[in-house]
């Protein structure tokens, strides 16, 4: 089993959830007490938002980058961002390593892709549904992509940064997400990519008409895919 390098604490409720999934996908996979061969180094995440409200994008790179440079140097064959709005730089933090750099955005087109679907909409934070770091692996793969309205977005937006990044689960947040997602297949989305890696602690597919792609676990599924392979 190859030992994967995680770059957490963007927020620490999704980091603590890529932790469960993984070993729970290698022992569903293996067996007995097989467990993940996992490497995480937790940012502090509050220097890594100030970065971002700044659109210092560089400052950003270089916390997530000496990140990566602390796994790789730490033994680990391969790595992953545990965050969809920090891919924002992950150009920079896959070219600064020399192991394979796992991309949320392209595992979420590869199964969007695969599932058919040609319009999607994208939930998200106000950054990763602005930017084309997320929204450019799908268009490339020809599929159309649907955001929630402008007013919609910072309410999304908030939603996850003031609740769901701290591990809180609101049940009101739950059906204003339902009342974003049915607008959007409204407008003709055929599935939903929840691109924030928090989303999927609230959110399941009874809350959606269509179905809904969870970026964590697909992420997740893809990594154990490398761990294991060959």
């Amino acid at each position: 089993m190859r030992l994967l390098g995680v770059i957490g604490g963007m927020g620490w409720s999704a980091s603590a959830e890529y932790y469960r999934l993984l070993n729970e996908g290698v022992e569903a996979r293996l067996g007995g007490l097989h467990s993940a061969r996992v490497l995480m180094h937790s940012v502090d995440f509050a220097p890594v938002t100030d970065r971002e409200n700044a659109g210092d994008w560089d400052g950003m790179a270089q916390i997530l980058v000496a990140a990566a440079h602390s796994l790789e140097r730490g033994g680990a064959d391969g790595l992953l961002l545990a965050a969809n709005t920090m891919h924002a730089v992950a150009d920079q933090i896959a070219g600064a390593v020399d192991i394979p750099f796992i991309h949320i955005a392209g595992s979420a087109a590869r199964r969007v892709e695969a599932a058919r679907q040609r319009r999607v909409g994208l939930l998200a934070t106000a950054t990763t549904m602005s930017a084309d770091f997320y929204t450019g692996p799908l268009q490339a793969r020809g599929l159309e992509v649907i955001l929630p309205t402008e007013e919609e977005r910072d309410e999304v937006d908030s939603m996850i940064y003031e609740e769901l990044v701290h591990g809180v689960i609101n049940d009101d947040s739950r059906k204003r997400f339902r009342r974003v997602m049915d607008g959007m297949v409204d407008r003709g989305a055929e599935g939903v990519v929840l691109a924030g890696t928090e989303l999927g602690l609230l959110l399941d597919q009874e809350d959606c008409q269509v179905p809904l792609h969870d970026t964590t676990a697909i992420h997740v599924a893809e990594a154990l895919d490398w761990m294991l392979e060959g």
